[in-house]
């Protein structure tokens, strides 16, 4: 039972050691890996904000659609689509305009 238990321990005690070692490894690294993942996250932005601001577009345009739509109906509660619809577009264009502020 002794030596089961004393095996756990070495095993543990290896692990543990590989466990630090990897770390320190990886902590270790270069400036270069840095600078080439924010090079790389940085190209993503441009594209990735234009696209949030062309979503905010067509939901701009499908949300007019259906806002028009109520107050052609006589809906009461077109003053309070129009504030959603308004206050959705406004988001995703800040959105897109946002990212691209914090990333570049």
């Amino acid at each position: 039972m002794k030596t089961k238990v004393q095996c756990f321990f070495k095993r543990a005690e290896a692990l543990v050691a590989l466990l630090i070692l990897g770390v320190y490894q990886t902590m270790a690294q270069s400036a270069a890996g840095i600078d080439q993942a924010t090079a790389e996250v940085s190209s993503y932005v441009d594209p990735i904000s234009n696209l949030i601001i062309a979503i905010g577009a067509v939901v701009g345009l499908i949300g007019g659609v259906r806002v028009y739509i109520k107050w052609q109906s006589g809906d009461q509660d077109t003053q309070k689509a129009i504030m959603g619809w308004f206050g959705a577009c406004l988001f995703l264009i800040l959105v897109g305009v946002v990212i691209k502020a914090f990333f570049v």
